[in-house]
């Protein structure tokens, strides 16, 4: 399904900056899942003059930019599955060409795990999840770096997770496909600088949102999404290479990457996770 609308508008949004300094347009895939809603939200709040909102609820969307809209943005809603990405990553370089988005927030992802009995998983699901975690962010950068090279300017940001340090036992294509974006991600950034061009790993501990409660296992230090939305945006305007959080997760889900696998898995059974 393919939609686009647009609701409000902001005398503003033909200046590349607000009054405020704050970051003028922003795309944000997945903005209808609890940290891309919480993004939307924040950087409203914080002047954007312009919010590019991608997602699959049509209903949820159209209620995101109502609340964004009231903070003063224009905002355009556009309906569809990012698993489409050849459609994702036309649509992508035409909004780039008329709106030109300072920073893209590449947001869009499922999960899934072994099942409650361990059974493993699902084929099907394994695809669905590649397509999604991988495939649609690689093209969502695909999409939006012509216009940002042709112009020697833009940021993109690429959710990943702390999973990607080391792979849980009940989320193991989840974990792989965050460390797929994590390592990207960093790849692209070295690759791209020269160019004017920023790109930022986003690495979240547990979140609140209805993916983060489907998940299996101990949800330690779990942080509202409000509170995430807040440090990213800060993060990347700092321009942050890794912006990952929280601190004792971060620390602790580091360390079981760089010991030896024999121990960090004993660590992780100890903690809950695994059979």
């Amino acid at each position: 399904m393919l939609a686009s609308t647009l609701i409000g508008k902001n005398s503003l949004s033909s200046y590349r900056s607000t009054s405020s300094g704050a970051v003028r347009c922003v795309l944000i895939t997945g903005a209808t899942g609890g940290i891309g809603s919480a993004l939307a939200l924040e950087y409203a709040q914080a002047g954007a003059s312009t919010l590019i909102l991608q997602g699959r609820q049509e209903n949820r969307l159209q209620e995101l930019a109502q609340a964004c809209s009231a903070h003063g943005a224009k905002v355009i809603t556009h309906v569809q599955d990012v698993r489409d990405h050849d459609t994702l990553k036309a649509w992508l370089e035409q909004i780039s060409q008329t709106e030109s988005p300072d920073l893209v927030i590449a947001n869009a992802g499922v999960n899934i795990n072994t099942g409650p009995q361990g059974q493993g998983e699902d084929w099907a699901d394994v695809h669905r999840l590649l397509d999604v975690n991988i495939k649609a962010v690689f093209a969502t950068a695909h999409g939006v770096l012509p216009a940002m090279r042709a112009r020697g300017s833009g940021q993109v940001a690429l959710i990943s997770s702390l999973a990607a340090w080391r792979g849980l036992p009940e989320t193991p294509s989840y974990s792989a496909s965050k460390a797929a974006v994590k390592v990207y991600g960093e790849a692209m950034r070295d690759s791209l600088a020269h160019e004017g061009i920023r790109f930022n790993v986003v690495m979240p501990g547990y979140v609140e949102s209805q993916m983060c409660f489907d998940m299996p296992g101990p949800k330690p230090f779990l942080w509202k999404a409000d509170k995430a939305a807040r440090v990213i945006r800060k993060g990347l305007s700092a321009n942050r290479a890794r912006i990952s959080f929280p601190f004792p997760l971060n620390l602790g889900c580091f360390l079981l990457a760089v010991i030896h696998p024999a121990v960090s898995s004993r660590i992780l059974k100890w903690m809950g996770y695994g059979a």
